[in-house]
């Protein structure tokens, strides 16, 4: 009898438009199709067409590369971008995901100094996931460290697994800035974890983006085991290319980490599912 693992198809790859920086979000999706990346997630930053979802639009009917995802824009830089409400950020990733025909908004916990957002964030996420189609998929953070000290950043927590939300984003470079167990907080997850960010880090205080095989991150066996568990988010390159001296050597670095992750999930076809 076939083994149902085999016949599920693979998880759809998509390059992070974080990944190119300091190139712009339209040079992801040339990079993108050129490579043959299966789709894109939109960080939403400083780079206006980011924001713009006419322009997202035709990016992606130019390029032949859908939108598979939106990034919220949670990050430091951003507090100013689509306006200073947290909660309005995360109406207007949602609105883009919904015109753009992504599945997944991935967005961080609420910084500390975030209180009444901080307070109100899960049940604020059940209810703005009860509204739509689109999974709010909360990612895993990491405490802040320099030299011996270390800040806890974000609320309730930079771990979201201590929480009740519908569905996680693991990110394995987070995991090694953390320095966290990162197949235990896979289990944790199970069957809620609904989209990955793939990269790697070596447990350094900074958060590396290295590509997936350059670390000590355990790549490999995450990207196989959600092969073989039937995983049915996507996959998503997220590194860091900002030393790279050329964009061949870009280019080079987001080719290499695309073959490792195509190779790892279709290691189910090799293995017979097991």
């Amino acid at each position: 009898m076939a083994d149902p693992a085999l016949s599920l198809p693979e998880p759809k790859v998509a390059l992070s438009t974080a990944s190119v920086y300091p190139e712009t979000t339209a040079t992801a999706f040339e990079i993108a199709a050129r490579l043959g990346y299966d789709g894109v997630e939109v960080m939403v930053w400083t780079d206006p067409v980011s924001q713009d979802i006419e322009a997202l639009r035709r990016l992606s009917d130019f390029h032949g590369v859908p939108v598979l995802a939106v990034h919220a824009p949670c990050l430091l830089i951003t507090q100013r971008v689509w306006s200073k409400d947290p909660w309005v950020k995360l109406q207007r990733s949602r609105e883009a995901a919904e015109k753009l025909g992504a599945s997944t908004v991935v967005v961080h916990p609420p910084f500390r100094w975030q209180r009444s957002y901080a307070r109100e964030f899960v049940r604020g996420v059940w209810r703005m996931a009860d509204e739509t189609d689109v999974r709010f998929a909360v990612e895993n953070m990491y405490p802040w460290r320099y030299r011996d000290r270390e800040m806890l950043a974000y609320a309730p927590a930079w771990d979201p697994t201590e929480e009740d939300y519908r569905h996680f984003t693991l990110d394995l470079s987070h995991t090694a800035t953390a320095r966290n167990d990162t197949l235990a907080m896979v289990d944790r997850m199970g069957d809620r974890l609904a989209h990955l960010h793939i990269a790697d880090g070596n447990g350094s205080a900074k958060d590396e983006h290295l590509v997936p095989g350059r670390g000590g991150q355990p790549c490999a066996e995450v990207l196989e085991r959600l092969a073989v568990n039937g995983f049915d988010g996507h996959v998503v390159v997220e590194v860091n290319t900002r030393r790279a001296m050329s964009s061949v050597e870009r280019e080079a670095d987001l080719a290499e980490a695309l073959a490792f992750t195509r190779r790892h999930l279709a290691s189910r076809h090799r293995t017979g599912g097991h």
